[in-house]
């Protein structure tokens, strides 16, 4: 499927389009060495904006759900991908351990849940499905919508390993992003691969250190191809100590909004852009599109509803927000069937296997599409990840407009990759 852009089929977005297609040989190679030196994460999704004048990645998530959003044509992609990334973990691999988000009732997240059991169980390993929530007491089976079922089955834990009753899996594979912290019974595993590491999990992540490496990632891409990276970087900062519901610290984010929209300003003046600028505040941490708001105006600061302050002041498993990340709000100018879209590419190891627009009929350009009454449309992706079409002109080719998104997603992924080596407890220091 290939998007409606409502933007002019001219622009830095069909230069950079025709920079990447231009220099594919390099930016593989690019890829390639940097894979030499840093590991992949296990699984990653990142989702994109395409403004017409500018596209970033806005938020890159190491605990991907949505795999039910992808195609059965991407599957065969998505089943490879794992081959090789189990390969390179533990080639003797015969059992492995899902361990999903605690919140079982959710029927799109279990749907998530038996995509994923599907894609290791093509791998080659027997996959079952282990649940940390202490209302999983016996095997639960859960009927899903489209006839599709899946089994939780409480894990135990023995002195050093992780398992479910008769079955000791080699590897663990958590889609739960640990918001609430690491739980006791995942740590002090003995020989168990756990992926991703318990480090990767929201209690010690943060979006300004993955920015962070993103942004010296882009600069040395962005310096590779010869643009500015900020055709492909959102501008951010951080603020710490701010807390909605008390009205404290919100002076400090008075100032990181002006300073960070007079910089945007900067931007759109120099490329001639007329849009006005807008930012994004979220919470440092955490996901499922909470804890988020757009602001145009640091005025708007002063004026927030009970409601908003209640959301911006909680997060998901009631996680206080103290630290917020204040982020260039990136337009999205793709439509599909005339609702606002953006893509979300999703890889495993280092492989784009596939992805979607997330869309959503109710919200605006310059809205939070990570909302409910979001629907989800799959990307063509199916032959044209790593297949763009030399020759086609800029903007007029999903497979090259797929290749692109691909490169920009595979950017967030090394940058992520930078970010889990920062945190590693087990990393070795050199003096």
């Amino acid at each position: 499927m290939v998007p409606h852009l409502i933007t002019a089929l001219t622009g830095p977005i069909n230069e950079l389009e025709q920079r990447i297609l231009d220099s594919m040989p390099a930016i593989e190679r690019w890829f390639r060495l940097e894979w030499m030196e840093h590991t992949p994460p296990f699984y990653t999704s990142v989702d994109i904006r395409n403004a017409g004048f500018k596209l970033a990645p806005v938020d890159t998530n190491l605990f991907p759900g949505g795999w039910n959003n992808l195609t059965d044509e991407m599957l065969p992609l998505a089943v490879q991908a794992a081959m090789a990334a189990i390969e390179k973990i533990c080639p003797e691999a015969r059992n492995l351990l899902i361990i999903p988000e605690n919140h079982s009732r959710n029927t799109f997240y279990l749907a998530n849940v038996v995509q994923l059991q599907r894609i290791f169980n093509m791998a080659g390993l027997n996959v079952r499905v282990g649940s940390i929530s202490p209302e999983i007491k016996k095997p639960t089976t859960i009927e899903l919508p489209h006839g599709e079922k899946v089994v939780l089955e409480p894990v135990i834990r023995s002195k050093r390993r992780l398992g479910l009753k008769n079955f000791d899996p080699c590897t663990i594979l958590l889609n739960n992003d640990l918001s609430a912290g690491a739980p006791g019974i995942l740590e002090d595993l003995h020989e168990q691969y756990l992926l991703p590491p318990l480090h990767a999990g929201w209690s010690v992540r943060r979006k300004s250190r993955h920015f962070q490496s993103y942004e010296e990632v882009s600069k040395r891409f962005g310096k590779m191809l010869g643009i500015d990276h900020w055709l492909i970087n959102p501008l951010f900062t951080r603020v710490q100590g701010v807390d909605f519901a008390e009205g404290t610290g919100m002076e400090a984010l008075h100032s990181a909004v002006d300073a960070l929209l007079s910089k945007v300003r900067r931007k759109y003046k120099e490329y001639g852009i007329t849009e006005k600028p807008f930012v994004v505040v979220k919470a440092d941490n955490g996901t499922y599109g909470m804890g988020i708001m757009m602001v145009h105006d640091s005025k708007e600061l002063d004026h927030l509803s009970r409601r908003a302050k209640n959301k911006m002041a909680v997060i998901k498993d009631g996680q206080q927000v103290h630290d917020v990340i204040v982020q260039e709000g990136v337009y999205t100018q793709e439509r599909v069937h005339e609702a606002v879209a953006e893509p979300v590419v999703y890889m495993m190891d280092r492989y784009v296997v596939g992805g979607f627009y997330r869309m959503h009929a109710e919200r605006g350009v310059d809205e939070n599409l990570n909302a409910p009454g979001a629907s989800f449309v799959p990307l063509a992706f199916q032959h044209s990840t790593q297949l763009p079409q030399p020759g086609a002109r800029p903007g007029a080719s999903a497979p090259n407009r797929f290749y692109m998104y691909g490169v920009v997603a595979r950017l967030a992924m090394v940058a992520a990759s930078y970010e889990l080596e920062a945190t590693d407890p087990n990393a070795e220091v050199y003096d």
